[in-house]
């Protein structure tokens, strides 16, 4: 059916404008989201077959989950489910409620199959999303896979007092998700990549360690998010603070700074918009960020793959790379929402067609082997 949404779909929803389409869709799902019926209709049309992966203490139902970025503020919850997402990845949240950049701030480029944003984590503060939560959690409308958030730096925050940003928005989050990624490498927000820094990354980790409950089973896994423009040697030094901060796992990785080389003056006019980039471009550059951190913590730390899946061969070229976990975001704009499931099917095959039994087993082999 993704022939359908692409060749039907695809080219209306094009005709307008990125943000509005995406706010438009986000309303749409959201009220779909409040009717049970609907959303189980909709999961009877898009539901991903089984392909279980247990990791970080949770159990997901498949690989692939949605990326942060998509909803930002719990809006639609309930329906990513119903898409056949494996897990839900919300944010990024800030402590305080800001607007993110001026608009214009979201870009296609069709020819690439990518985007450009610099959205400049819009958001209404964590307080006011943990209310929504709670009140997905009270209408019993929660879905029935792991939701995480994606937790950002406040605008209006000195980079010296980051940590505690981050920490506070952790506080009025905590009881209701998952786990949690640490977001220092967007690249629309002044200075927040600084955080990056080891110094840096180690103090906000540090105030998000001192926010944990107290109790063991209620501790929440707590991720990094690193760039793709950064060198091997400062993936190092945050693999270094992993162990010593009980890092649960690695996202790898966030938007891109840089630009593919074109002569289309479409998408040169596109790529010269500030902002991160995701999409296809992003595919090769994800990948080899993902073998190096595999490599260098032996398969030790789970690490989540996110840029450039369109198709199973992309999805198990990250698996067998070091990802145990999947995320899209941009292949579902372009592929619509039948892509989840395509791609779990595709995973399927691939396993079978390896002669493997189990996900985990295909984790990092090109890594160890190639």
């Amino acid at each position: 059916m993704s022939w359908f949404y692409r060749t039907l779909v695809r080219p209306v929803l094009f005709t307008h404008d990125p943000e509005e389409i995406h706010e438009f869709t986000l309303k749409t799902l959201g009220w779909a989201s409040r009717r049970e019926l609907l959303t189980e209709t909709i999961a009877a049309f898009l539901q991903a077959p089984a392909l279980p992966v247990e990791l970080m203490g949770l159990r997901f139902p498949n690989p692939i989950g949605l990326a942060a970025g998509m909803d930002k503020q719990a809006e639609a919850l309930p329906a990513w489910a119903a898409f056949g997402f494996g897990f839900t990845e919300l944010g990024a949240v800030t402590l305080h409620a800001q607007p993110g950049n001026p608009r214009p701030r979201l870009f296609r480029a069709i020819a690439d199959e990518a985007i450009v944003n610099r959205m400049g984590f819009n958001n209404p503060g964590a307080e006011a999303v943990a209310q929504t939560l709670a009140e997905w959690r009270k209408l019993g409308l929660w879905p029935k896979h792991p939701v995480g958030m994606n937790l950002g730096k406040s605008k209006v925050t000195p980079l010296d007092n980051a940590a505690e940003d981050y920490a506070g928005s952790f506080r009025l989050l905590a009881p209701w998700l998952d786990f949690f990624v640490v977001n220092v490498s967007s690249p629309n927000t002044p200075n927040l990549r600084q955080l990056q820094d080891k110094a840096a990354l180690d103090e906000i980790l540090a105030a998000i360690e001192g926010a944990q409950p107290a109790e063991p089973p209620k501790r929440k896994p707590i991720l990094i998010k690193v760039a793709p423009d950064l060198s091997f040697e400062a993936l190092d030094q945050i693999v270094e603070l992993t162990e010593k901060r009980k890092v649960a796992g690695l996202v790898a990785t966030n938007t891109t700074i840089t630009r593919p080389e074109t002569q289309d003056p479409v998408l040169q006019r596109i790529y010269h918009e500030a902002g991160g980039l995701s999409g296809r471009p992003l595919r090769a550059r994800s990948t080899a960020m993902i073998r190096h951190l595999y490599q260098s913590t032996n398969g030790a730390l789970p690490i989540i793959g996110v840029g450039g899946i369109f198709t199973a061969e992309d999805a198990w070229e990250k698996i067998t790379a070091g990802a145990s976990l999947l995320q899209i975001y941009t292949s579902l704009v372009y592929e619509g929402p039948w892509v989840v499931s395509n791609l779990v099917k595709g995973l399927l095959d691939k396993l079978q067609e390896f002669g493997f039994q189990d996900l985990k087993d295909a984790v990092g082999t090109a890594s160890r082997h190639g």
